[in-house]
């Protein structure tokens, strides 16, 4: 692997690049081209601009979800006559393997997977597999994945890219494994801090996805909303620290600014501030263990500011409390978690279902969830994930009665 403090660029893969993540993270290479250079880009319906990507970064592999390597090449061919420039020849991938292909391609360096939802768990693995640098910011492939996802990862190959989980592994450098007292993720409250559970019964999907601090996808602003998506970070950070999910907190933190804290058993606290933007925890994340000077502005202590802490409502929100229970009681519990909440945000999204139904939702379906009858002694491995997952979704459905809204491809 190409060392970051080195004069070689180190060689960068995206992995759902058309997204979110994604586009940010071509911004950071773009904005840093001594540093770092693009292998491969892994995008799913947005094939027009993946092609322009790919004529853009002259990247060596490509890979679509949807579109066929003719489509695929077809594309780029025209993306490239369009910027008059001459059209690279990429390896091509195509198909729902594509993703995984792509992350496993030898060219790369690190990987950064920035997908949304459990279909990112089989790039994760083969990216771990295939030895490159994993920048994580798709966290459901780590909470479903679990216990596979940590034997495939070598000491230091994970990397977190959550700004919440980019903050802890800043913090934690301050102090030993053995000095570490508690964690602290901060949460912004999303659009309905201070509503009562009765008040978000009347929520409507516009209003979930106007978030006041973060601009993402459908899914995955509406679990803020919910805070399913605090719930989800609390057990990524169980997995990536080794922490103890009783020594994990949630404080809600309005302003964004302070990203998460470590707390020390000398009563010392250390918290990372920074405006809110996912370029920094990218950029760290591509670049670990360096920092990249100028990825994103720091505070202005120049102007005055007022920074607020309070407790998490759990009568109004339990999407935390549940995900702890869920998290101890089985190494797939979480995936019946996460499956059963991506059905039940589609199925708001479409008028199925009441906001307030999400997490009842999740909460009814991991309750009847019982691992031996479901899996009936099959050791854990992907198609035992799928298995609890499929399941899940069936279980989750039944409860509007809706057909399956299918696996949501989020970023990719």
């Amino acid at each position: 692997m190409t060392d970051a403090g080195s004069s070689a660029p180190r060689r960068v893969t995206l992995i759902g690049s058309t997204g979110s993540i994604g586009t940010q993270g071509l911004d950071v290479i773009a904005a840093a081209p001594e540093r770092f250079e693009v292998a491969g880009l892994a995008g799913g319906s947005n094939t027009a601009l993946l092609a322009r990507q790919a004529v853009a970064t002259g990247a060596g592999a490509v890979g679509s979800a949807t579109a066929t390597t003719d489509q695929l090449a077809e594309a780029i061919a025209a993306a490239a006559h369009r910027a008059g420039v001459r059209a690279p020849r990429p390896e091509l991938y195509s198909g729902p393997t594509a993703a995984a292909e792509v992350a496993a391609w030898e060219g790369a360096d690190v990987v950064l997977n920035g997908i949304t939802g459990s279909i990112g768990l089989a790039p994760t693995l083969a990216a771990l597999n295939a030895g490159h640098l994993l920048a994580l910011a798709n966290k459901e492939s780590l909470i479903v994945g679990g216990a596979l996802v940590r034997q495939a990862a070598a000491l230091g190959q994970l990397v977190p890219v959550d700004s919440e989980h980019s903050a802890l592994a800043q913090a934690l450098r301050s102090g030993s494994a053995a000095e570490v007292r508690r964690l602290v993720l901060t949460a912004s409250g999303g659009p309905f801090r201070g509503r009562s559970r009765e008040q978000l019964s009347t929520v409507t999907p516009a209003e979930a996805l106007a978030h006041p601090t973060w601009d993402m996808g459908k899914v995955v602003t509406t679990n803020s909303a919910s805070m399913v998506n605090k719930a989800l970070e609390v057990i990524e950070a169980h997995l990536l620290f080794d922490i103890d999910l009783a020594d994990i907190d949630v404080v809600v933190h309005p302003q964004s600014i302070v990203h998460s804290m470590v707390e020390f058993t000398d009563g010392s606290t250390i918290a990372q501030a920074s405006p809110p933007s996912m370029r920094l925890p990218i950029a760290l994340g591509i670049g670990w263990p360096h920092r990249v000077p100028g990825a994103s502005p720091g505070c202005d202590w120049t102007q005055a500011a007022t920074w607020t802490f309070e407790p998490l409502d759990e009568d109004a929100f339990g999407a935390v409390r549940l995900a702890k229970q869920a998290a101890r009681a089985s190494d797939t519990h979480m995936a019946v978690y996460n499956a059963a909440n991506e059905e039940a945000v589609e199925a708001f999204h479409a008028g199925q279902i009441g906001f307030t139904d999400i997490v009842d939702t999740v909460q009814a379906t991991v309750e009847q969830y019982d691992p031996a009858t479901v899996l009936g002694g099959q050791a854990l491995s992907l198609p035992a994930l799928a298995a609890a997952e499929d399941w899940a979704r069936t279980t989750a459905r039944l409860r509007w009665g809706g057909a399956s809204t299918g696996r949501p491809a989020g970023g990719l």
